[in-house]
């Protein structure tokens, strides 16, 4: 479920059992909006993670590894100064909304005990981590919001802390079916609607959830139900609720995770569900891939608009050098009029503004007709010819090699647009990004927030149906690398004529089957990915050579076969 006040409610009731007495020993910020405290209670180090992102802002313990900055924020550096080495006093959700209070108790500089607070509001892309002095005044916060943001709420250092705007709404932990049923009064439409209306903490899927516990369905009509019936389940559920805990990530029909909830979920019983032991297990089994994805995409958008800026641009600039090269197909019509205006300069007149010649390199000399510039003698147009045959030879010439140069460059933009598609961990977007600095394409990175050095990628590892290990590469780097370190009789695949991964079957001798799936997967990591039918080379690692001065990941082959499959369904490398 959505990370709604009910659940905010439930999650902080167990992050204050098993923090609350702890002592915080470290403080990161690997992202603008993101806190990771590190809090050691009962003989333990607990990783307390709070997110203020966009589309995944929550709070619960981590055991994710997150990237420290070579330089911390200002928020970090304020919360290490003051509150290092404090101790939790409490964790609370506040006025059954999604706000999260981290109450911290230190001594300050004079020695005397101060309590301070980190709050946390989990509010969609108003989601903040504010955190607040023992005077109640803001300290700082991970989103500075001012008048002009905000004429409601102003969230600076230096204000008063106030609690959001409240909705008048009856409380989730103390609702009564009277006060329910009084609410609902008068209303009119689907269950589900007026429970988030009347009700705090609801967010739609919750609501869904308890329409469906009190009618079995999620979408009843006040008009087809007994509402006073139905608000008295919908209160017992509440009151439940916290005493059925029962953590679980539901999966589709695909197999894929859809969904995280803290309490067993009717209206979804025919998900499968996967339990957990704790709330924050489960949080933090969900949102690990889908918050590394959702950075990844924002982190990768600049890098994505410079790639598609420059294949545009080489585009452009390929169509111009074909019509250039187009141009040239002239040359030898300018050579030959030169010459026959040369051989027959009696037939001309000075100031005519064309003349016909007898074309004797074909058989019965047909009469030719040449344009003639009037404003030149009969010799100077034959001259104006040959200058104009030596042009078009030498930007034959010239849009022939500069083709062969545009060309190389698309092919190496797109395959590195492909290999940014491929990117799911901070250290293979780091290092396709070095690479386009290498090459001029990105500006370096000065941001005084760049992470500390990551550790190098490693290239995708599958294992086929006869257990052979078959490994994929990412991007250039790991492409270089794999072909690089392969041994000379293993089978080296690469989708053909297209960018994409380089792929190596591991040991030698693979059977047909496993060299059949390795050319899937070659498939599925090509530009080609969305096709039917790919054509995949492979051939034995010797016969693959990186050419002298290459970029990274350019390769030529010898003595390939070519296979045509279609590409491998989504698959999880090991």
């Amino acid at each position: 479920m959505p990370f709604d006040g009910l659940t905010l409610g439930l999650v902080a009731r167990e992050l204050d059992r098993a923090l609350t007495g702890g002592r915080v020993n470290k403080i990161i910020q690997p992202e603008r909006d993101e806190i990771v405290l590190t809090i050691r209670n009962e003989g333990e180090n607990r990783q307390l993670l709070l997110s203020a992102t966009a589309n995944c802002a929550r709070a619960h313990l981590t055991t994710t590894r997150k990237n420290n900055p070579l330089e911390p924020p200002a928020l970090c550096m304020l919360m290490r100064k003051h509150i290092t080495g404090g101790r939790v006093c409490g964790i609370r959700a506040l006025e059954c909304d999604r706000i999260l209070e981290v109450e911290i108790e230190h001594h300050d500089e004079l020695g005397d005990t101060v309590r301070k607070r980190i709050i946390c509001e989990f509010m969609g892309k108003h989601s903040n981590i504010i955190f607040v002095g023992g005077d109640g005044r803001i300290i700082d916060s991970a989103r500075r919001v001012n008048e002009l943001i905000s004429s409601v709420r102003e969230v600076l250092p230096g204000l008063r802390y106030e609690l959001p705007p409240a909705h008048g709404k009856l409380p989730y932990d103390s609702v009564t079916a009277d006060a329910l049923y009084a609410a609902m009064a008068g209303m009119n439409g689907p269950l589900h609607r007026l429970i988030a209306q009347c009700v705090s903490g609801m967010s739609g899927q919750t609501a869904r959830e308890l329409a469906f516990r009190a009618t079995g369905s999620e979408d009843a009509h006040t008009g087809e139900i007994d509402l006073r019936a139905a608000c008295e389940s919908v209160a017992g559920s509440l009151a439940s609720i916290p005493s059925h805990i029962a953590p679980a990530i539901l999966f589709d029909g695909d197999a894929a995770p859809v969904d995280v909830v803290a309490f067993p979920s009717a209206s979804r019983a025919y998900m499968k569900a996967e339990p957990y032991p704790t709330i924050s297990a489960a949080m933090d089994a969900f949102y690990r891939d889908r918050d590394m994805a959702e950075r990844i995409k924002q982190k990768s958008a600049t890098l994505h608009r410079t790639l598609k800026k420059n294949i545009e641009r080489c585009e452009r600039k390929l169509a111009l050098q074909n019509e250039a090269l187009l141009g040239s197909q002239r040359m030898e019509e300018y050579r030959l009029k030169g010459e026959l205006l040369t051989a027959n300069l009696h037939l001309a007149q000075k100031g005519a503004r064309c003349v016909e010649v007898p074309n004797y390199y074909e058989e019965g000399m047909p009469m030719l007709k040449v344009d003639l510039d009037e404003k030149l003698s009969p010799g100077q147009n034959a001259q104006r010819y040959f200058k104009l045959y030596q042009k078009a030879r030498n930007a034959q010439t010239l849009a022939a090699e500069q083709i062969e140069k545009t060309s190389a460059e698309l092919s190496y933009l797109e395959g590195q647009l492909d290999n940014l598609e491929k990117c799911s961990e901070e250290a293979e977007l780091s290092e396709l990004r070095q690479e386009l600095e290498r090459f001029g394409y990105v500006r370096p990175n000065r941001n005084r927030r760049q992470l500390k050095q990551l550790p190098p990628s490693k290239p995708m590892r599958f294992t086929a149906p006869s257990g052979r290990v078959i490994l994929v590469g990412k991007n250039n780097l790991q492409n270089d690398k794999l072909t690089g370190t392969a041994q000379p009789n293993e089978v080296w695949l690469h989708a053909k004529d297209m960018p994409g991964s380089h792929v190596i079957i591991v040991g030698e001798d693979p059977d047909e089957a496993t060299i059949h799936y390795a050319a899937r997967l070659a498939a599925l990591y090509s530009k080609g990915r969305a096709s039917s039918r790919v054509p995949v080379d492979y051939t034995l690692r010797r016969y693959v050579k990186k050419p002298g001065g290459a970029k990274p990941g350019f390769v030529i082959y010898t003595n390939q076969h070519t296979l045509y499959v279609q590409p491998a369904e989504e698959t999880t490398s090991v």
